[in-house]
């Protein structure tokens, strides 16, 4: 059984997503919320279960669509780290799935 990690951007993401719904329909975004954390939290039994991403060929990164969410991770040994969350409709910018740089002192 894999651990389940959200990186705080991703949070951030889901939460930005859920505030804009919420603002013509709470409960709707409420909803939303607990859809895309259930189908997140299947990785843990079923790391492999979701897709490759189309825009990255054969990378490490996959996702899973709960619809209107992408929900882009990977699957490092006993983790699967969840580090993006987008709506469906957008393009996807890859930069947004590469490990943050670190400044040089």
């Amino acid at each position: 059984m894999a651990e389940v990690v959200w990186s705080e951007p991703a949070l951030a993401d889901l939460e930005a997503i859920a505030d804009y719904i919420a603002l013509e329909n709470p409960a709707a975004a409420a909803e939303l919320v607990q859809r895309v954390l259930a189908h997140v939290e299947q990785l843990a039994e079923h790391p492999q279960s979701g897709v490759r991403v189309p825009e990255l060929g054969r990378s490490r990164y996959r996702q899973l669509v709960q619809p209107p969410c992408r929900v882009f991770y990977r699957h490092d040994g006993p983790c699967v780290f969840i580090v993006h969350v987008m709506r469906t409709e957008r393009l996807l910018r890859k930069a947004r799935l590469a490990p943050a740089r670190r400044s040089k002192p």
